[in-house]
């Protein structure tokens, strides 16, 4: 047969894949491509013949450059996830499970399959995933829950032990491992219920660098152990009573000077374990985005301590008073040390700023009580990664903050400043940006990309755990298929 590279041929080939002959039909549609290799249309029906073949992975190749000449394409997105399955290449597959929900085609079938895919090769992290993104879209697939807690039984055992400054950074990963994971949350009294504890769990997570931490570090080890210090444990004597030989991982949440001062106090740190650094996330659904416009109201939110620094911030006060009386400032937090309220509510006085300071109570809806400010403030002089200015931020305030130690590696340097003056030119200035601001802890500090940082640790550590337990799920999990209608999914077009 004379193949010419005209769309007659093209139209040939593809009768001649509908009869079956797919050798014929691909040595023509390869012919054109030499002359066409822009048409994306072309690709996937190439790669729809040699799929038929049986020359899937080749397939793929063909596919991919489909999706490039052409993205978010339903048919192609649909036979390049169905040869990732085909090849046993699930967790693929499930790489383009975003793009296919960008476009609305993603279904029940093919995420269930795709999980079955990962629990055949013991991929029992990604099958969670998928299944629980399953769930979520489709809640009333009821049969996923009790599969999803035998996944679950198969997985490493986590403990959680919360000492310190109490549970406020740990709820939200909590409630994420509970979803992935047999979780249990100390509350116990004694050392030994601490270790029968740690005993039961595959990995122990201790909050804070403090006294729980010492405590557990010291013992015989028996599980994979997870510290995480916040920022005031570096500046204490707690660190140098942990066994740092028996801490597998040490988290610190991004300000490079706590760190560094860690380092500094605790010779050898980095030898005894791995340290890394996850930052604090806010929570964007909770903290949605106002698109304001500048006004006048300025917020600080902390508990009222000498380490915030807020007689400082009355100074500043005072200074943007002198030159605009409109400008408020609201203080909400509790009272921790009684004698700095006294000297504040003293010195509002003094400095007659009584209508430009109201002082407000512990804000249980954060979001709420920001919604009508404009500026959100810190002039602490130490902070790890201040949660009220993420906050703030990511509902569209500006933040003007004291530049602390480590300030700078952690906001942009146009945010900071240094003397009371500096702060009367950031709030007078006319840069007013809230989608700038809201950007910001998108890109760096949002909860689903601290969160994944976590369960990146998890997983290594189950990795780890599986190699010495030689724990095999295979023949431990059955997987419910066609909880919808099998997808029809035609190679050929």
């Amino acid at each position: 047969m004379d193949f010419h590279t005209d769309g007659r041929n093209y139209q040939d080939a593809l009768k001649l894949a509908e009869q079956g002959d797919y050798g014929q039909a691909f040595e023509c549609i390869e012919n054109y491509l030499r002359n066409d290799s822009g048409n994306p249309e072309i690709w996937n029906d190439a790669g729809a013949i040699l799929h038929c073949l049986g020359r899937t992975d080749q397939a793929i190749e063909y596919f991919n450059k489909a999706n490039a000449l052409k993205p978010n394409n339903a048919e192609v997105l649909s036979n390049l996830a169905e040869a990732y399955l085909a090849v046993q290449r699930p967790g693929q597959a499930a790489e383009l499970f975003a793009q296919m929900q960008n476009i609305g085609m993603l279904n029940p079938d093919l995420i269930n399959r795709t999980a079955t895919a990962l629990l055949d090769s013991n991929d029992k992290a990604c099958a969670t995933e998928v299944l629980l993104q399953s769930l979520a879209m489709w809640p009333q697939q009821q049969v996923l829950k009790p599969m999803l807690d035998v996944i679950r039984s198969k997985r490493p055992r986590i403990a959680f032990f919360c000492g310190g400054d109490g549970m406020n950074f740990l709820q939200e990963i909590i409630e994420f491992a509970k979803k992935r994971f047999n979780v249990r949350v100390f509350e116990g009294k004694t050392e030994d219920e601490l270790y029968e504890l740690m005993q039961w769990s595959d990995i122990s997570w201790f909050e804070w660098c403090t006294n729980l931490a010492a405590i557990g570090s010291n013992k015989p080890k028996v599980c994979k152990m997870i510290v995480r210090l916040h920022r005031y444990e570096a500046y204490g004597n707690w660190p140098s009573q942990v066994n740092w030989r028996n801490v597998d991982t040490l988290i610190t949440i991004g300000n490079p000077v706590v760190a560094q001062t860690l380092t500094a106090r605790t010779p050898g740190i980095a030898e005894m374990t791995n340290i890394v650094s996850i930052p604090n996330g806010v929570n964007l659904e909770k903290f949605k985005f106002i698109d304001r416009r500048k006004g006048k109201n300025i917020a600080f939110l902390a508990n009222l301590r000498m380490v915030k620094n807020p007689a400082f911030l009355i100074q500043c006060m005072q200074k943007l008073n002198y030159i605009d009386r409109e400008y408020k400032l609201f203080i909400a937090g509790n009272v921790v040390e009684p004698e700095l309220e006294q000297y504040l509510r003293h010195i509002v006085k003094a400095l007659n700023l009584q209508d430009a300071v109201v002082f407000e109570p512990f804000q249980r809806d954060v979001f709420g009580w920001l919604c009508d400010k404009h500026y959100i403030v810190s002039t602490s002089i130490i902070e790890g990664l201040p949660m009220c200015i993420l906050e703030g931020m990511a509902t569209g305030l500006k933040p003007v903050i004291h530049n602390y130690p480590g300030a700078e590696g952690v906001f942009p340097k146009e945010f900071l400043f240094d003397i009371a003056e500096q702060f009367c030119e950031q709030i007078l200035s006319q840069d007013y940006e809230p989608a700038k601001y809201r950007k910001c802890v998108e890109e760096k500090y949002s909860l689903v990309s601290q969160l994944g940082q976590v369960n990146r640790i998890f997983m290594d550590f189950e990795k780890q755990i599986d190699s010495d337990k030689n724990n095999s799920m295979s023949g431990n999990i059955s997987f419910v298929r066609n909880i919808q209608p099998v997808m029809e999914t035609s190679f050929a077009s």
